[in-house]
């Protein structure tokens, strides 16, 4: 599971571990509302607010935690493009929920 593993008895504090932050969640959204994979640059111009460094990070962890698959194609120039592992696609009712949640209370 998380390299960042803790020892909790609250299952939301496991969760926070792998989605927490300001854009992790955000990510894993645009990942699950596509069908293809996505690169790196649309990622970006998805989410105009997010810093090249910040996004970069945040892929890495994502990655790391197998929630995101990194795929590498050699080509020039080489093209990198991210989508869902299937732990990843397992977090789609909790995203549709907050969305949800989000568009009722928030918008």
């Amino acid at each position: 599971m998380s390299a960042k593993q803790i020892v909790s008895k609250c299952p939301i504090e496991e969760l926070l571990v792998l989605i927490g932050g300001r854009w992790k969640p955000v990510i894993l959204w645009w990942l699950m509302g596509s069908e293809k994979p996505f690169r790196f640059t649309i990622l970006r111009q998805s989410m105009p607010r997010i810093s090249q460094k910040v996004l970069t990070q945040q892929l890495r962890e994502l990655e790391r935690d197998g929630l995101v698959k990194r795929e590498m194609f050699s080509e020039m120039p080489v093209r990198v493009e991210y989508s869902l592992t299937a732990f990843g696609r397992k977090l789609l009712p909790v995203l549709q929920e907050l969305d949800s949640w989000a568009r009722k209370h928030l918008l």
